[in-house]
């Protein structure tokens, strides 16, 4: 199966944010520490695992100067992964088509997500209302992956919808101006736009779909030094702890690193399900994680992202992220 051009497009386009990623991995800080440079995107899943590790020192402990770069998605990410202008990386449940191409690798899953939305203007009240209707989504990601979710359960197909591909804020834009009839989008950004358009409808939700995991999870370029990488694993490792240990206290740190009120990081947090570090090295070694990533892999052959799903474990590193445990 050709992958389509749309899909590729994903991975093509580079934001300002991308291209002012600057510097050489591997370079030290004037501490004498090897600087890392983390992209993420700003909600509580790409950021809170960050913000704990700089106020419990974390990163300090590895030797390690982390250098954070905000994103708007996860392909933008993939892409300065690719192009060296990156060490590590943020991705939704919608992006991990990239991973599964050989575009990056799996070093630690983060958290199961379920922040994925179809919504509608007011007076639109169901998935089948918006056949023939524009609807924006960001492409190649989780929004993208809550819309064909719903037209898949709905009988339906791209085909009966007019999708306008459209980074995340010019969804928001465009929603709130009416110029599009419904967006695949996540929270928190649908916060933003309910602010303006309180009488939205959610149409459909990747909450629906209690048969299915949507992973989000940090990744490494195909090629990464194994012995950086394991320090990293290492602090997303105790930071996941602390975040599992202390919730609310994780959703102070986020909303200090993001600059945005705590109550908006609480909400979004709460379509967050977090695992403790043991758990996700025992779904690892029990093959769970890996059910959850060939789940993707097979829809992601159904959109046409992936000519064909490949086995779990040739782009998740199961095997590091359970030795670096403990250690």
């Amino acid at each position: 199966m050709r992958i389509p051009q749309r899909a590729l497009t994903a991975v093509a386009a580079v934001s300002v944010l991308a291209l002012s990623v600057t510097g050489c991995s591997g370079d030290s800080s004037s501490d004498g520490s090897r600087k890392v440079r983390f992209g993420y995107i700003s909600d509580y899943n790409g950021a809170s695992l960050l913000a704990i590790a700089d106020k419990q020192g974390l990163w300090k402990e590895q030797g390690l100067s982390p250098d954070y770069k905000v994103f708007t998605n996860g392909p933008l990410q993939i892409q300065a992964l690719g192009s060296g202008d990156l060490d590590f990386g943020y991705i939704g449940p919608g992006a991990m088509w990239l991973p599964a191409s050989g575009k990056a690798e799996v070093v630690a899953v983060n958290t199961l997500a379920r922040a994925d939305r179809v919504i509608a203007q007011p007076g639109i009240d169901s998935i089948q209302d918006l056949k023939g209707k524009k609807v924006g989504v960001p492409e190649g990601t989780s929004g993208e992956m809550a819309l064909n979710l719903a037209l898949q359960k709905a009988g339906m197909s791209e085909k009966d919808v007019e999708k306008v591909p459209m980074d995340p804020s010019t969804v928001v834009s465009a929603f709130v101006s009416g110029q599009i009839d419904g967006a695949g989008l996540w929270y928190p950004l649908i916060d933003t736009i309910k602010a303006k358009k309180p009488g939205l409808k959610e149409v459909a939700s990747t909450a629906d779909f209690t048969d299915k995991a949507f992973p989000t999870a940090f990744v490494s370029p195909a090629k990464a030094d194994k012995e950086l990488t394991t320090k990293v694993v290492k602090v997303l490792q105790k930071a996941n702890d602390w975040r599992a240990a202390h919730p609310e206290e994780s959703v102070d740190a986020a909303a200090g690193l993001l600059k945005i009120d705590r109550k908006a990081v609480a909400a979004d947090a709460a379509n967050v399900e977090t695992l403790s570090t043991g758990e996700l090295v025992a779904k690892t070694k029990d093959g769970t994680v890996g059910g959850w990533l060939d789940g993707l892999g097979e829809f992601f052959v159904g959109t046409g992202q992936l000519p064909k799903a490949p086995a779990s474990t040739t782009y998740y590193d199961g095997d590091l992220y359970t030795e670096a445990y403990g250690k």
